[in-house]
């Protein structure tokens, strides 16, 4: 049976946010950096600029990605379903159990839909994304109720430069 006040909250947006200690905080802002980096690689090739790294258990960076859509073609090519693919590549296995996800931009509902199926643990993200952001800001899809598996959420944890540089992109597109 589903709990009704979970339900409620998953539909409203609230999520559940790991607490997390100040060594862990430190190292979420090492990779969130490296994440931006990958970020400013997309950016470079005239996408979104959107990076995503994949750690470990032991915090080694396993995987990168940056949105690939109009270089593939390919509208589901996020930053977040790159680097979940290349960290199954890199693992030898599509369960990502004892993996935490990067990422500079809030994930979309797809994105999030991979990180369940992909048994992310854990996902950090750098800003909030006040259109389809689907781990807290206009629901969490991360940690509803009826599904088996459920991500931690630790987010946002650097929003004015994860955020600027999309903004700046897209002001960018719009002269």
């Amino acid at each position: 049976m589903i709990n009704l006040f979970a339900l409620w909250t998953c539909l409203r947006g609230y999520a559940i946010i790991k607490k997390i200690s100040r060594r862990m905080a430190m190292d979420d802002l090492y990779f969130m950096r490296e994440a931006l980096k990958e970020a400013e690689k997309a950016l470079a090739e005239g996408e979104v600029p959107i990076g995503a790294v994949v750690i470990d258990k032991d915090g080694n960076i396993i995987a990168r990605g940056h949105n690939m859509c109009e270089r593939t073609h390919d509208a589901a090519a996020h930053a977040e379903i790159v680097a979940i693919k290349a960290a199954g590549e890199y693992l030898h296995n599509w369960r990502l159990t004892d993996c935490t996800l990067y990422v500079t931009m809030e994930p979309c509902p797809m994105c999030c839909g991979a990180m369940i199926n992909a048994r992310i643990k854990r996902v950090v993200y750098g800003a909030n994304e006040y259109r389809y952001g689907a781990a807290g800001t206009l629901l969490n899809l991360l940690q509803f109720p009826a599904f088996e598996h459920n991500v931690l959420i630790t987010g946002p944890i650097m929003p004015e430069e994860c955020a600027k540089i999309v903004s700046d992109f897209f002001q960018e597109r719009r002269k």
